[in-house]
């Protein structure tokens, strides 16, 4: 079994890092001022931000390998698994990692709305890749939360810094707007493959064998993560992709109406349904009739 270091507090990960705990919950390392480390893996029970300045071998994150290019963001929550493997790298590359306990955020604005930065889910191999313009806001930030942290803790200290992680994230998702727009072209090829595989799927027996297709399902079979397929779904169409899912399967289901050899159950369940009446009900709220209203229509 691959062995890992766990790392469940700040003070752990800096412990690693060898650097000084100015603060128990929080922490901003220079990686061009950390000792040169070869490879590691590390379980992570904390959040993490990492900016990665030049090219520092293959990052493992997910069991999945990424090469590193210029200023690239990667983000890492409590429960995922990452680590960096040098093959041949002989010096640490520059940048930033901005380490923080989920505790510094309890009773904040940002506990309830974290779950809503979702690129701290994605693959390694959707990280973002930011322009210079955008690496400096970045840095900004970065040194902005460093050198809260460096002040004497007192009764605003939580409250500044947390604002600035916060103002941290916000930035990351407008980039990561921008980069879905920007790599558009990329982007309709998923939504291409993501039709062909919804057409194969209600085309063959899988509807029959596997269920409804689900979105996670969706995602695996076209090498993404489920929250960033469902980002990228959502952009480019307007639609969540359950909602594209449904539209699509209620597409299917107004194509078989019209053969009259089959009965409003052989069809749903052809279509995944386990039960009939959780087709009518959907169909329903899509279409504003009933299957079989919509029979008698056409």
């Amino acid at each position: 079994m691959e062995q890992f270091d766990r790392i469940d507090t700040v003070k752990h990960y800096n412990d690693y890092a060898g650097v000084d705990t100015l603060h128990p919950l929080v922490s901003v390392v220079n990686f061009s001022e950390l000792p040169y480390v070869r490879n590691f893996r590390r379980y992570m029970g904390i959040y993490a931000v990492f900016l990665k300045d030049a090219k520092c071998g293959d990052i493992i994150y997910g069991g999945k390998p990424y090469d590193y290019e210029d200023g690239t963001l990667v983000f890492v929550s409590p429960g995922q698994v990452y680590g960096i493997d040098n093959h041949s790298v002989n010096e640490n590359p520059s940048g930033y990692g901005l380490l923080f306990h989920p505790d510094l955020i309890t009773g904040t604005h940002l506990a309830k709305t974290i779950k809503e930065y979702s690129f701290f889910s994605y693959e390694v191999n959707e990280a973002l890749h930011l322009s210079k313009k955008e690496r400096k806001t970045i840095v900004e930030c970065f040194q902005k939360i460093a050198s809260e942290i460096d002040q004497n803790i007192d009764k605003h200290s939580k409250t500044l810094i947390v604002s600035n992680i916060e103002l941290l994230l916000n930035y990351c998702m407008r980039f990561y707007d921008r980069q879905f727009i920007t790599r558009s072209h990329a982007n309709k090829d998923v939504l291409t493959r993501f039709e062909n595989l919804l057409s194969d799927y209600f085309q063959s027996n899988k509807a029959q064998e596997l269920g409804l297709p689900s979105v996670t399902w969706c995602a695996e079979q076209l090498h993404l993560s489920p929250n960033y397929f469902g980002d990228l779904i959502k952009k480019e169409t307007g639609n969540t992709a359950l909602d594209y899912i449904q539209s699509r399967l209620i597409e299917e289901a107004k194509l078989r109406m019209f053969d009259s050899g089959k009965s409003i159950s052989e069809i749903s369940y052809q279509l995944g349904f386990k039960y009939q009446q959780h087709f009518t009900r959907l169909f329903k709220q899509k279409v504003g009739i009933t299957p079989n209203e919509y029979r008698n229509l056409n």
